[in-house]
């Protein structure tokens, strides 16, 4: 007798049709890291140039990483970049969840009129007021400085709206029944409204990281001083250095690629909790 499938179940056909196409994907956004960390662990006598070159290094070797770190102060620019990192990911988890949980669950006067300017901002590329930034920055003496670098970036209007949205999904029941009970503010906030957005929270952290720690343009302006570069900014400004030799490029990009992973890899399990729950604990 023939199984029967429901009506939204794929047929086998339909099946290897996704999995070929998530294969597909896989290899358009994977494959250049590796194909990287391949390049990364060639040796000198391998050529990376032929028509069919190897996938596989045929003599690995971590000798590329120590040149790069001979070449240029690699690990001054990665605590930098750190540096910056983490001073935008504190901003953005605090300052964003204050300001969303305001939005989202007090009541005051104007807070509509706010939340259109939040929105307005959105519509504004970073480039138009990069200038503006800038001006601000040394105008704080705060000009080639981290502390410059990362400031603009330690809270985004994005950020604020994402945790808006998260507070807002969070059921008024359970504020009601905090009110009840004599909880204050900060008291709804810490024990009803934070455990309940952890997974949109993580989200927030894992992005702003990211754009933190890959940004370039605005780095290459504020700073002057080499030994205050981020990673991605002392990277490109010795590309010279490297062009001879793509294995140190590769080499050099992984450095780069690598921090991104521990923090995914960290925050993961919230970030795919939160979206299983929608970002409501039940």
């Amino acid at each position: 007798m023939p199984t029967r499938r429901g009506f939204n179940s794929p047929s086998p056909s339909g099946n290897a049709v996704r999995y070929a196409l998530l294969l597909l994907v896989l290899l358009l956004t994977v494959g250049p890291f590796l194909w990287q960390l391949s390049t990364s662990l060639k040796g000198p006598a391998e050529d990376i140039y032929t028509r069919t070159p190897a996938f596989l290094p045929q003599h690995p070797t971590l000798e590329n990483y120590r040149a790069v770190a001979d070449t240029i102060p690699v690990w001054t620019y990665a605590a930098n970049s750190l540096l910056v990192a983490a001073v935008a990911v504190f901003g953005n988890a605090v300052g964003a969840t204050l300001a969303g949980f305001a939005l989202a669950r007090l009541r005051f006067r104007g807070a509509r009129l706010l939340l259109g300017l939040f929105l307005a901002t959105l519509i504004l590329p970073g480039e138009v007021t990069i200038v503006s930034q800038y001006v601000t920055v040394r105008g704080l003496g705060l000009a080639d400085t981290l502390l410059g670098v990362a400031l603009p970036g330690a809270l985004a209007m994005l950020n604020v709206l994402l945790m808006r949205t998260a507070f807002a999904a969070v059921p008024p029941e359970l504020d009601a029944a905090a009110l009840v009970d004599g909880a204050n503010v900060w008291q709804r906030l810490w024990h009803v409204g934070l455990p309940n957005v952890r997974g949109m929270l993580s989200v927030v952290v894992i992005f702003t990281f990211i754009g933190a720690w890959d940004d370039f343009l605005w780095p290459l302006i504020v700073l002057n001083d080499p030994q205050k570069y981020t990673l991605t900014v002392g990277l490109q400004y010795l590309n010279g250095t490297f062009s001879a030799n793509p294995r140190l490029i590769a080499a050099g990009t992984m450095i780069a690629f690598l921090p991104i992973v521990v923090v995914f890899a960290t925050l993961q399990r919230f970030f795919f909790r939160g979206v299983e729950e929608g970002a409501v604990k039940g």
